[in-house]
């Protein structure tokens, strides 16, 4: 089911809430001792015996970090989260001598290439000493090749390609086996992100064959033409729909742009339309991903043909991101725009799916040298300008910032006004260096599953009964992730 007509249909889910926001309503047994202050917390965690796969280092971790915090209630939540994906999203098996995962995103029954290697990507860092779960990571390396090779403009994908997708009438090129038509960067960087990931943390070649190199030929030759240098390119779109956001103007191509050298994303990382097609977050984005591909050839001595092309790109990324995506806001001073159309154009906002403003520290490389945009290095231009932004998109500036009694946080249009989403504050923690600001995103986050134990899309800024998506693995992996990180980094936080 497609995002939007999932969250009509659900609406805002209002859980039931007992002792305190611990107990689920109709929720199974409880662990003894579990609780804070004498409250017990529910098991709500996939019994072991229906979890789609297990990692004994994923268990091993979990334990570990149950075992050694004080804030027993971030740990059931860790439990919970952190496995999520693998519990419940992924379908493991060998196809054609190869691994091949498919993971759907929890409760829509596609693969998003954005969410699937996102929520795996907490896993890689663990995968050196679980050689299952190295097999599954490849599983989703090799299935992600198939999906772009099958159609590298579109954003969602079945397993089965006889499969016919409900959104079979868009007005659009739709393929057999495509869930959805929707041209995002970020679907196409994502997935070197993810394999050049897995390269890094176990120097294994296999996923590099023949096939996944086609698949990055694809990738080059789909941001090539959506420079639109010789023109409008290939992809059009438009959907019968009453929500603005979820077609295209102009015949399907979009607002008009100058043609800069920048790639143009006619969706967001939300699947909402872009307004102007330069989405810079995911431009950023695949600068450090075409220099992630370089790397993997330079290393791996394949496809070398794609050197020179991935290069091109490169330089004209970064010259026109230059020129054209840092902007003069009036109180913040030079900050990254949201999005721009080349004519000086520009949105001064955030969104809270990743690419986005906030997280581009998160996307970065440190491997990876990225020249005057790193927002890691504090000696480069690009820095402060992060730092900049970083203030502006937290902040009432940013109009989709919301601040209300459960907490504050940056929502987007997918959802609506005054639904912060939990993975903007976990995105603001995991970009920190400041003890207090990650231990008020710890503690908002710990403050708003509703008694569920797990994360959601979204909650409402007053009351975190109501929320969005129940069942929504990036969150909870996401979630995970952060808590680990602060684990290592920061333990007296979770004291």
């Amino acid at each position: 089911m497609e995002r939007r007509k999932f969250l009509q249909q659900s609406a805002i889910v209002s859980a039931g809430i007992l002792a305190g926001g611990h107990v689920l309503a109709g929720s199974a047994s409880t662990k003894p001792g579990a609780g804070v202050s004498g409250v017990d917390f529910p098991v709500v965690r996939t019994a072991a015996a229906k979890r789609k796969f297990t990692s004994p280092i994923v268990e091993k971790t979990i334990d570990e970090v149950r075992a050694t915090i004080g804030n027993k209630e971030i740990g059931w939540l860790f439990e919970n989260c952190f496995p999520n994906t693998l519990d419940t999203t992924v379908d493991f098996s060998i196809a054609d001598g190869r691994p091949d995962t498919y993971v759907i995103t929890g409760d829509i029954d596609a693969m998003w290439l954005r969410d699937s290697s996102a929520q795996v990507w907490p896993y890689v860092a663990l995968c050196k000493s679980d050689k299952d779960l190295q097999q599954l990571i490849r599983g989703v390396i090799h299935r992600q090749a198939i999906c772009i090779q099958r159609d590298p403009y579109a954003n969602a994908f079945y397993k089965d390609a006889s499969k016919i997708s409900e959104w079979k009438s868009d007005l659009t090129d739709m393929k057999p086996g495509v869930h959805e038509r929707k041209w995002e960067i970020d679907s196409l960087c994502y997935p070197i992100r993810l394999a050049h990931g897995y390269w890094e943390v176990t120097g294994d070649t296999a996923p590099f064959d023949d096939h996944w190199f086609a698949a990055m030929k694809r990738v080059l030759q789909t941001f090539k033409e959506q420079q639109r240098k010789d023109g409008h390119g290939p992809y059009t779109f438009q959907r019968v729909t009453q929500f603005a956001t979820d077609t295209l103007p102009m015949k399907g191509y979009g607002f008009p742009t100058k043609k800069v050298g920048l790639i143009h994303s006619m969706f967001r990382p939300s699947d909402d339309a872009t307004i102007y097609p330069f989405l810079v977050p995911s431009n950023i984005f695949a600068l450090t991903s075409l220099r992630q591909l370089r790397q993997l050839i330079k290393t791996l001595g394949k496809g070398q043909e794609l050197d020179g092309p991935a290069f091109e790109l490169e330089n004209d990324l970064e010259r026109a991101l230059l020129e054209y995506a840092i902007v003069r806001h009036p109180v913040y001073g030079e900050v990254f725009a949201y999005e721009i159309d080349g004519f000086g154009n520009h949105t001064f906002m955030d969104d809270t799916n990743v690419p986005s403003l906030l997280a581009l520290p998160y996307l970065q490389s440190r491997s990876i040298n990225t020249g005057d945009l790193s927002v890691l290095d504090p000696n480069k231009r690009g820095y402060a300008v992060y730092q900049n932004t970083r203030r502006m998109v937290w902040s009432e500036a940013n109009p989709f910032f919301f601040k209300g009694k459960a907490g504050e946080g940056i929502g987007g249009p997918h959802v609506g006004m005054d639904m912060i989403w939990p993975m903007s504050l976990m995105v603001r923690g995991l970009t920190s260096h400041d003890p207090q600001e990650i231990a008020a995103c710890l503690k908002t986050l710990q403050h708003t599953h509703a008694g569920t134990g797990f994360m959601h899309e979204s909650f409402y800024k007053d009351d975190p009964s109501k929320y969005s998506r129940p069942w929504f693995a990036w969150a909870n992996t996401l979630f995970g992730e952060f808590v680990l990180k602060v684990y290592r980094e920061h333990p007296g936080l979770l004291s």
